[in-house]
């Protein structure tokens, strides 16, 4: 039987507050407050982490003792709201209706390499100072070889509580294993790209109250921490948010420097909705109908997979980031400004730690747009950059004349020298240059959901 406290608001008692009180029991809080417009918003937004909760007159927002004493010169009212204490009745792995120990996730992750050796390995990427891991799975046709492949990420929960995609991630890897070989366009997924998934990208916030049970999830790390504004921003530079990187920051900048991931998607809760970048500054992306389009085909695909009301928060289900809201620090931004990766954000479900018995409908309603996103990776414009004498791949940047902006443009990869470009359907003008080289320009004609193939050489310098 579920089990609720009541979050009762607390009204704002003035400045003589004595903020410990506040923190006596934990190091974060939530609270609400009235704001009068957007630049007030976005100013506050520097402060403290804003949540997705947040509508057009009343913002909801965490923060810690640093923050929240920064807050408080602003005098606005504010209401606390204590932290709800929820419990459910545990459900199976059979029905994918529960959430599992701390133990359990780390077995269930060794159980999906140790079953399909073939197509699947774990990864640890690091072990925080609480000896929980940050655990990846990689699953490919050809596990540990470099491939003319596009690599795509998912990573769920580096908010805590935010757990629906904790639990969708595990059972989307759980099936795309077992469909490999009997479902094509699993097979074909598992065939043609080099697919990581990270579920608990927080294991402890997620597990804040002890390993047995994520009822005491909190946002923010152990150092109470938003890893979500913990991020180099495109604005704001380095520690945007004035605190060190994190462990579990500096464990995913560590995997993006070495892994070079063409789309990714970063699972979060709180509302239902596809967060498109930017969220640090108002500019749209280059690209901006593109994010449009996938964003409305993922949105799109869980309104019909759904009962009525589902995804349709925002402009039916979609919303560029900044136009909700500012965010600095955030993975999405740095994805797409620095690693050249198109990352975008999925709030699952208005409840951040969604009833179990609410996963199995989440699953039903999602995992088409999960399966259509990864695909995604196989379109726009690809090939292959080497030298014309040589024929050895080249690492060449790749830019789209009167069109590229904000680091929009990417580079083939090395060792293979392939190079994946997304793009909404249209004529474009691509140009591929390194130092050393002539630059080469041709053009193409993308369509949506399809591929173009374009491999190219270029000539050193001194050779025509």
């Amino acid at each position: 039987m579920k089990k609720l406290l009541l979050p009762l608001l607390i009204p704002f008692v003035g400045f003589t507050q004595n903020i410990d009180e506040l923190f006596l029991e934990i190091g974060e809080i939530n609270f609400s407050f009235e704001y009068s417009n957007k630049n007030q918003l976005n100013d506050i937004s520097d402060i403290v982490s804003i949540d997705h909760k947040t509508n057009a007159e009343l913002a909801y927002a965490y923060a810690n003792k640093k923050e929240f004493s920064e807050f408080l010169k602003l005098g606005i009212d504010y209401k606390i709201i204590p932290k709800k204490i929820i419990s459910y009745n545990s459900g199976s792995k059979n029905n994918w209706d529960y959430y599992p120990t701390y133990e359990e996730y780390v077995n269930m992750m060794i159980a999906f390499a140790d079953s399909f050796p073939d197509i699947c390995k774990l990864h640890h990427l690091g072990t925080l100072n609480s000896g929980r891991k940050i655990l990846i799975v990689q699953i490919s046709d050809n596990i540990g070889q470099k491939e003319n492949e596009p690599s795509f990420l998912y990573t769920s929960s580096m908010h805590g509580d935010e757990l629906a995609g904790y639990i969708l991630s595990l059972r989307l890897i759980d099936y795309i294993l077992n469909g490999y070989n009997n479902n094509t366009k699993l097979t074909e997924l598992v065939n043609e790209i080099d697919i990581w998934i990270n579920p608990l990208a927080n294991p402890d916030g997620a597990y804040y109250g002890g390993n047995q049970d994520v009822w005491s999830a909190i946002r923010y790390n152990s150092n109470w921490v938003d890893l979500n504004r913990n991020y180099p921003d495109p604005e704001d530079g380095a520690h945007p948010d004035g605190y060190p990187y994190q462990e579990e920051t500096n464990i995913f900048l560590g995997l993006t420097d070495s892994l070079n991931f063409t789309i990714s998607a970063n699972m979060h809760g709180g509302a239902e909705v596809c967060n498109y970048p930017w969220d640090t500054w108002s500019n749209l992306t280059a690209d901006n109908n593109w994010w449009e389009y996938v964003s409305q085909e993922y949105a799109d695909s869980c309104q019909t997979n759904s009962g009525n009301g589902y995804f349709d928060y925002l402009n039916d289900g979609i919303t560029n980031g900044y136009d909700w809201y500012s965010v600095s620090g955030g993975r999405q931004d740095y994805m797409n400004y620095f690693k050249h990766c198109r990352e975008f954000t999925l709030e699952l479900s208005d409840d951040k730690t969604p009833d179990p018995n609410d996963l199995p409908e989440l699953w039903d309603a999602n995992y088409p747009s999960l399966l259509n996103y990864m695909q995604q990776s196989l379109y726009g414009i690809r090939g292959i950059v080497t030298d014309s004498i040589t024929g050895n791949p080249l690492k060449a940047k790749v830019e789209i004349t009167n069109h590229d902006a904000d680091s929009s443009h990417v580079y083939s990869n090395l060792p293979i020298g392939n190079y994946h470009r997304y793009l909404y359907q249209g004529n474009y003008s691509l140009t591929f240059s390194k130092n050393g080289y002539y630059p080469k320009t041709i053009n193409a004609t993308i369509l949506n959901n399809d591929i173009v193939i374009e491999d190219l050489e270029l000539v050193p310098f001194g050779n025509t």
